[in-house]
């Protein structure tokens, strides 16, 4: 059985769906395993499409962390790093906090010293003689036994804590994580302390409001961490984007987290925004990818905790930055020539997938993924027409309007593309591409072209191999004078305008717009 699974694995007894990957080889020997499996405690295949990317991510992420080796944290970022487990363990025991009996918050001064087991030295060996013990040895034994045993437990959860983050963390870090850990259910004891003797938690709270009050100072008491991939797990809840929508956004917040230190949106500012954006301009990454698939990703997600009052404000709403695409820049089509070298070369592969993408998108504009999800019974008759129809059955679509029927232009029907379809069994017209892991075909037929449009020596950074099939679409319609509207309807643009929204598009319409554009001659 292959271990690393590239999508949701649905168990063949329960039906529940699980994340299964193999194990890195520099990792086996430290998580002791070949494979990581996590059940999404779901049957529903799309529910279970988003908790993979979001389970995924956080794999991933823990992996990473631990393939950089040990780090070392300061006091402050272990406090942080702690934070939860106060309201961890005051939920724990909230509802009856006497019954709390773990930690006894008098021994807390006596952790990682030696002040417990001196005592117990004192009381049994150099008590002056005759003189008697108001407690005997006995209550020292306890003491020392119940700081033995919260340090253990202090131990024992922060390193499931550790475990859990995948963080490798040197000797004195470790033992700092422990210490927070203590000080945290500490503060959380100390209150169900005061809940046990009947005081309520407003009035706790009002209590020290009055006192911060008394003193002029504005209270310190921090808000609670909102961790990132809450809010995120919460927005794709509502909105239902598509499974790697959810992955790009949580690796998105992840590299802010590794910026900032931490993954609290509570305590993001616009001003940490700004130095991000500062510093992966430093890094050399585009402007325009800094605004479109960082920013953008950020200010859409704390947005939506605003608007579900989750947060106060948006910290990212007037972070941007000047995306100006400068002269030789901006991405262009395949000119006449460099068409002909793509499909002079297609004609002889066998490949199917080099032998027909470039074709289908050179004669209908269409986006590479939406070719290679193509299924046999997508090639259909309309009014006599040979077409191929984009549906989201056969995969995910980029927009409602994505959805379409786009005549077969003769060049295609010439090269024998339609004998090609009925040869093969009724599923995909390209089965050798393997889905991603987000069931798409596109993503690795992004990369077979690429590589193999790269190889033919058409190496300017302008040209994408596959997208611009679609800009020399849009130019062959100027040039040979295809309704602006009905090239729309044939690329699955939307409409410019609401009166382009009326009526339907024949197949026999788009036919006559798109054999306006002639054959491509490849001799």
């Amino acid at each position: 059985m292959a271990l690393a699974m590239a999508r949701p694995w649905k168990h063949p007894k329960t039906g529940i769906y699980w994340l299964r990957k193999r194990v890195p080889d520099e990792l086996r020997s430290l998580l002791g395993k070949r494979e990581e499996k996590r059940s999404l405690g779901t049957r529903d295949p799309e529910q279970a499409k988003r908790r993979h990317a979001q389970a995924l991510t956080e794999l991933e992420e823990r992996w990473a962390n631990l393939q950089s080796g040990a780090t070392t944290l300061t006091e402050r970022e272990a406090h942080e790093f702690v934070a939860p487990v106060y309201e961890w363990w005051l939920n724990a025991h909230r509802d009856n906090p006497s019954s709390q009996t773990t930690w006894n918050p008098e021994i807390f001064s006596e952790l990682w010293t030696d002040s417990a087991a001196a005592k117990l030295v004192q009381e049994l060996y150099f008590r002056p003689s005759g003189e008697q013990s108001t407690a005997g040895p006995g209550a020292a034994q306890y003491k020392v036994s119940l700081v033995s045993s919260m340090e253990a437990f202090c131990h024992e959860k922060a390193a499931e804590l550790l475990a859990l983050r995948g963080l490798n963390l040197d000797d004195a870090s470790k033992h700092r994580i422990e210490r927070a850990f203590a000080a945290a259910i500490q503060r959380a004891s100390l209150t169900l302390a005061k809940l046990a003797r009947g005081e309520v938690e407003a009035q706790l709270q009002q209590s020290r409001q009055e006192r911060v009050g008394a003193l002029d100072v504005r209270p310190t008491i921090a808000a609670a961490a909102l961790e990132f991939g809450t809010l995120i797990a919460g927005w794709a809840a509502e909105r239902k984007p598509m499974p790697k929508t959810v992955y790009e956004y949580n690796r998105v917040f992840r590299d802010l987290a590794i910026f900032l230190g931490h993954s609290d949106a509570n305590r993001l500012s616009a001003k940490d925004l700004v130095a991000w954006k500062a510093q992966m301009l430093s890094a050399g990454r585009a402007a325009k990818t800094i605004r479109d698939a960082k920013l953008a990703p950020v200010r859409a997600i704390l947005q939506w905790a605003v608007d579900n009052h989750r947060l106060a404000s948006n910290p990212a709403t007037r972070v941007t930055i000047d995306a100006k695409v400068r002269a030789g820049e901006s991405k262009r089509g395949f000119d006449d020539n460099e068409a002909r070298i793509i499909l002079a070369a297609a004609q002889l592969e066998t490949d199917p997938v080099k032998h027909w993408v470039p074709l289908l998108g050179a004669y209908s504009g269409a986006r590479l993924s939406e070719i290679c999800q193509l299924r046999t019974e997508d090639v259909i008759q309309v009014s006599g027409i040979w077409c191929m129809k984009f549906v989201p059955e056969a995969g995910s679509l980029k927009t409602v309007g994505s959805e379409r029927v786009v005549p077969l232009h003769p060049a295609i029907i010439e090269a024998g593309f339609l004998k090609f379809v009925s040869a093969l069994p009724s599923g995909p017209l390209f089965p050798a591409l393997t889905p991603d892991v987000f069931g798409k075909r596109g993503g690795n037929g992004t990369k077979v072209i690429g590589r193999w449009v790269r190889g033919l020596g058409l190496t300017d950074k302008r040209l994408s191999p596959s997208h611009s099939w679609r800009h020399r679409f849009k130019t062959m319609g100027r040039r040979y004078g295809l309704m602006p509207d009905q090239v729309n309807a044939i690329t699955g643009h939307h409409p410019k305008t609401v009166g382009d929204l009326y009526g339907e598009f024949p197949a026999d319409a788009l036919y006559r717009e798109i054999t306006k554009i002639p054959p491509i001659e490849t001799k």
